[in-house]
């Protein structure tokens, strides 16, 4: 388990003095990586457990003294890290929470975030607002304020160029852009004819020149572009490489007719992201405005306002825009995931969960 090819950070992270949380082998690693022991618990734990914690420590404040977590290990923290002190046990698990103060490392064997913790959020909210500091009163409406402020002043005199599908994520970014450069922006929809019946008419009634919104708006009717990039091709990721260059090709060439666009603006948001695999996750699915980007794109940059929005934070983004409710809570289009679950049987609820489809682009 903590052999070479064991996940680990650099020791020297604990040496910064920055707060640091180790959750379950979380905290495992932070002992072994600092001296202490890890062995093979003589009792392995998993499921519901009463913990008794120290209330005098900031991780455990307004906790009970004795709380149900949840357990799922089958090695133990045999011995702490000098400078540790005991701040939670069970009946199997002697160290069951450790702490360094001084070096602002915590650890917890049980696991905080499930529901069957009991009090987790409230420890979750305490290392957040108790250890690292945080005041807790970031709100929505600043961050739409912000966004719209610092768009302004990246686009300047530019001109902007947005791929509109009529989906969420890009009517609020679509919406949060003209809020910021108005007329310098143009909205492209790209009708690729793999939409629902009649939605590109709906996403031009509604974003078009008679729509509510003062948008430079242009369809472009490229069913049969797309059909015939993807004739004969069965795999999903090449499927979604394929559109991702095709959209941003048909994009290129919209940009050309307008004549001199710096930006091109997506409505990619946090799953997207992850899941796209950059960074250091791993590949999930690249979508098209990610993963599934050209190596070459002919725009000066691209910008994502919504880029570390979780999805339910881009509805109530949308809110504060003035967007419908109509709009923002618009059901996707099922995608393959979705419909993959049902045919395994899998819950509606579970398909539906964030990143496991999401709208175009």
């Amino acid at each position: 388990m903590y052999g070479e090819t064991a996940p680990r950070c650099s020791r020297e992270i604990f040496d910064l003095g920055i707060p640091v949380l180790g959750i379950c082998y979380g905290a495992q690693l932070m002992s072994y990586l600092l001296d202490g022991k890890v062995e093979p618990a003589p009792v392995s734990e998993y499921g519901k457990a009463e913990v008794t914690v120290d209330r005098t420590s900031k991780l455990f404040k307004n906790v009970s003294e004795k709380t149900i977590c949840w357990m799922s290990h089958t090695d133990y923290i045999d011995r702490m890290p000098e400078g540790f002190r005991v701040t939670g046990t069970t009946s199997e698990c002697p160290v069951a929470a450790m702490e360094c103060e001084e070096k602002n490392c915590y650890g917890v064997q049980f696991h905080p975030e499930v529901l069957h913790t009991q009090e987790g959020m409230t420890m979750l909210s305490n290392f957040v607002k108790e250890i690292c500091g945080c005041a807790g009163d970031w709100k929505m409406d600043a961050f739409v304020e912000n966004s719209i402020k610092a768009i302004r002043e990246k686009v300047g005199n530019g001109k902007a160029l947005c791929a509109l599908s009529g989906g969420v994520d890009s009517s609020v970014a679509a919406v949060m852009m003209a809020k910021a450069i108005g007329k310098q922006l143009t909205c492209v929809f790209v009708d690729h004819g793999l939409m629902r019946k009649n939605e590109g008419d709906e996403v031009e009634a509604v974003f078009g020149p008679n729509g509510p919104y003062e948008l430079n708006f242009i369809r472009v009717n490229a069913q049969e572009r797309f059909y015939k990039k993807l004739a004969g091709v069965t795999e999903p990721e090449q499927k979604r490489k394929i559109i991702g260059e095709e959209f941003i090709r048909v994009f290129e060439e919209e940009a050309k007719k307008i004549g001199a666009v710096d930006f091109l603006v997506q409505g990619t948001i946090y799953p997207d992201v992850i899941e796209s695999g950059l960074g250091k996750s791993a590949v999930i699915k690249s979508h098209h405005n990610v993963g599934g980007l050209p190596d070459c794109v002919d725009f000066k940059e691209i910008i994502e306002p919504l880029r570390m929005l979780f999805k339910d934070e881009t509805r109530k983004a949308g809110l504060e825009l003035g967007i419908p409710e109509y709009l923002v809570y618009r059901q996707p289009f099922p995608g393959r995931a979705w419909r993959e679950n049902h045919r395994r049987g899998h819950s509606r609820e579970s398909a539906h969960r964030p990143g496991c489809r999401r709208d175009l682009p």
